[in-house]
């Protein structure tokens, strides 16, 4: 699962979330970051009203909570679905001593990321192609 810090910096450069089943996600408040909220069907429900989209807490899961705002959510995405985010551009990911390297490729160039988790060389791929495109 990728840092709260690096989803964070993924939504302020501009990723967007269509919350899907199997989808974690955190309350996006100090006193939620250690909470990690699965969505699905029978849990924690996305639904979307003229109004906005809701996450639909259904009983079960937190029972102090009906629904928060998608704006009020933080998007963990997994490893697989950040590596799909990278698209053509990926080339590989390698676990070196300590470390794991995600390299993509963009105009011909290699750019290669680093990190002891990952799904945060991951991340820090995707935040580079997001910058680039701003």
């Amino acid at each position: 699962m990728i840092s709260t810090d690096l989803a964070r910096e993924l939504r302020a450069s501009g990723l967007i979330w269509r919350p899907r089943s199997g989808d974690r996600f955190q309350l996006d408040e100090p006193e939620f970051e250690a909470d990690v909220y699965t969505v699905s069907d029978m849990t924690v429900e996305a639904r979307s009203y003229p109004t906005g989209d809701l996450l639909a807490f259904n009983g079960t899961t937190e029972w102090a909570l009906d629904s928060v705002a998608l704006e009020d959510a933080l998007w963990l995405p997994s490893e697989a679905q950040l590596r799909e985010m990278l698209r053509g551009t990926f080339r590989s990911l390698r676990r070196l001593p300590d470390i794991h390297e995600v390299e993509i490729e963009v105009d011909a160039a290699p750019h290669r990321f680093r990190h002891p988790q990952p799904a945060d060389a991951y991340a820090q791929a995707v935040l580079f192609l997001l910058r680039r495109a701003a």
